[in-house]
């Protein structure tokens, strides 16, 4: 008898019945395009770096730096405009349910080494936000937003979004910027595009939830598949490779 095939796995089937189809995102220059960089941030990122860095070496999170960064270059080397969030919070404001993370005037608020050149970048607007959705902590006391003002001030007609993590903050800001999109809030903006492979998660498997108090698992692949396939049912473009032309 020959070898039978593997039973399929739970993210397996989860795929199947909630499958997100990708496609290739070509920049040619024709459509402006911004970059939004969501929280690569040391206290999400950098092993060790705070109560929900990543413990140990993640090749999620590593690869979603790595393309952050390539993109980040490509996007400052054409003097295109780009939009980076940083995760940071009062050490007296607690953001419930998550322990204190992102501590201003810590490290782990700051940019991840890798893309600390950044804050040097004339075409580069960074904004420390203190709650999940980026697009609500960017309202001014004025009843400004410093997010809808970027995108009108540049004409920007698509963005593309990169960062951590895919189904909590991601995934919020793109739901938020969609809404104000239909709202008419954003013009001249038309697309919403967020990259998978510039994107990670945290990963808290069941085994380890069952043992701690007060925890609810987070498998990373079957959350982050999750934050893609909601982010694609709300209207945005989700894109496989970022190639430039």
């Amino acid at each position: 008898m020959g070898d039978m095939a593997s039973p399929p796995t739970g993210i397996d089937l989860l795929k199947t019945e909630l499958p997100v189809d990708q496609e290739a995102f070509v920049l040619n220059g024709d459509v402006k395009t911004g970059l939004v960089m969501v929280d690569l941030v040391n206290g999400f990122c950098t092993v060790g770096a705070g109560n929900l860095a990543p413990m140990q070496p993640d090749k999620q999170i590593s690869g979603m730096i790595e393309e952050s960064v390539r993109l980040a270059r490509a996007f400052c080397d054409k003097k295109w405009p780009v939009f980076a969030f940083l995760d940071t919070h009062h050490r007296d404001v607690p953001e419930p349910p998550y322990p204190p993370h992102c501590i201003a005037g810590t490290d782990e608020a700051n940019l991840v080494p890798e893309l600390q050149w950044l804050e040097n970048e004339a075409n580069a607007t960074l904004r420390r936000k203190d709650c999940i959705d980026g697009f609500i902590g960017c309202v001014e006391k004025d009843g400004s937003n410093m997010f809808v003002d970027w995108v009108v001030n540049n004409q920007i007609q698509a963005i593309l979004v990169v960062g951590i993590c895919t189904d909590i903050c991601v995934l919020d800001f793109i739901c938020s910027a969609l809404s104000a999109r239909n709202r008419g809030l954003l013009s001249p903006l038309q697309d919403v595009v967020v990259y998978s492979h510039g994107c990670a998660t945290f990963d808290l498997p069941a085994r380890v939830a069952r043992a701690a108090k007060d925890v609810i698992a987070h498998p990373q692949e079957l959350m982050h598949h999750i934050g893609l396939y909601i982010a694609k049912g709300r209207g945005a473009k989700v894109v496989s490779e970022v190639t430039f032309s």
